[in-house]
């Protein structure tokens, strides 16, 4: 039997779930407080309960991966989310749509983590090249998803929900002829035993990363959520923030020549070490914005620090993982992920009510500077710096 999925389904998969997902989550605002006129706030309350169910997905999928069999585990993430989307096509009044979005977030955050839990196990290119194409994959599916949306919600509500569908009954018809393998294992033998084999200094590290993760898209959050309100109030029109992340996902998809020559070129560490440096000062560029060219100028920088720093580091996270905990770990590495996206509209919105926008993007560059020096400073200590 075949022993890895082929990078191409695995791009393809990353891609046609993450369209799918990206149709739900600017949709949600916008359908709950304009169509079914429920407050922002009860809209922001089942945003962050779908993030809480994407984290028990992130959880449930890498333990299922490890412990039961990956080719079921991918069918239950991909079938749970392709059956409640079927569902809302016909029926999405107020609390189906808010239940539904909930367990659609269950049932993408298994598949988040299987299809990374996959990627580790392809040995025909560098881990490094192999994630940075999921990443890849990841964002031109949210550009997709996040264009179309804004034309098809015209169209009705009922579109929308067809066309994210296709999508992943598109990511089930992968699924089903193409996940079905025996996933390879990177030394000959794999340990039988019940307790976690990774090393102690390696354990320690890994939940270091996934601490540096979680202030990073909380602070990515932030750009979904609070800058459209920031901006809005500076003058600048709605349509603007939405061209913006065109701009983002563009550069993500043109940058590929940059990311390749630092993976040609630099240690794991070193690349996260920069990449991510720049992503946070993006951050403190906002306290001094104010007119629309400074916010391009600033998610220009933010994407450049994007393509080079996020990309690799659950690559990072599988060099250390012992074979068979790789699917635990990317598990907790998409939590990290997961309770960040969760969290940051939560704690923008607090922060901005008690201080001010200034105090809160300087407060999020303190969190993810100092979570990024204190993930150097272990993998130096550790000597750990490349994986």
């Amino acid at each position: 039997m075949q022993k890895e999925v082929r990078l191409r389904w695995l791009f393809l998969a990353n891609l046609l779930n993450n369209a799918g997902a990206a149709f739900m989550w600017p949709l949600t605002t916008i359908y709950m407080h304009n169509y079914l006129k429920q407050s922002l706030t009860f809209s922001g309350i089942i945003l962050f309960l779908m993030s809480l169910a994407m984290i028990a997905g992130n959880f449930v999928g890498g333990r299922l991966f490890d412990h039961w069999r990956p080719y079921y585990t991918a069918l239950l993430g991909g079938g749970i989310s392709t059956a409640i989307l079927t569902t809302l096509i016909f029926w999405h009044s107020l609390w189906p749509y808010a239940i539904g979005l909930i367990i659609v977030g269950f049932g993408d955050g298994i598949s988040m983590t299987v299809v990374n839990a996959y990627a580790a196990t392809v040995t025909t290119r560098s881990n490094r090249y192999v994630f940075n194409m999921l990443y890849l994959a990841l964002n031109v599916g949210v550009v997709i998803g996040t264009l179309l949306v804004g034309y098809l919600l015209e169209l009705g509500i009922s579109v929308v929900f067809m066309v994210a569908t296709v999508c992943y009954i598109g990511l089930m018809v992968i699924t089903l002829s193409t996940f079905n393998v025996t996933p390879a294992v990177r030394t000959e033998k794999v340990t039988t035993q019940k307790h976690d084999t990774t090393p102690k200094n390696h354990r320690q590290l890994i939940w270091t990363i996934c601490l540096m993760i979680f202030t990073i898209y909380l602070s990515y959050a932030l750009w979904e959520s609070i800058l459209s309100v920031h901006m809005t109030n500076l003058g600048i029109p709605f349509r603007r923030y939405s061209e913006v992340w065109t701009i983002n996902g563009l550069l993500i998809i043109v940058s590929q020549p940059i990311v390749a020559l630092f993976n040609e070129r630099f240690k794991i560490g070193t690349q996260i070490g920069f990449g991510i440096t720049l992503f946070a000062l993006s951050f403190l560029g906002l306290v001094f914005a104010r007119q629309y060219v400074d916010f391009i100028i600033i998610m220009v920088v933010l994407t450049i620090g994007e393509v080079i720093g996020l990309p690799i580091a659950p690559a990072w996270v599988d060099d250390m993982a012992a074979d068979d905990q790789r699917g635990k770990y990317q598990g907790r590495y998409n939590m990290a992920l997961s309770l960040g996206r969760a969290v940051g509209p939560l704690f923008g919105g607090m922060m901005v009510a008690q201080f001010s926008y200034s105090v809160l993007f300087i407060t999020v560059t303190i969190f993810m500077l100092g979570s990024l020096a204190l993930v150097l400073w272990r993998a130096r200590r550790e000597h750990l710096l490349n994986g």
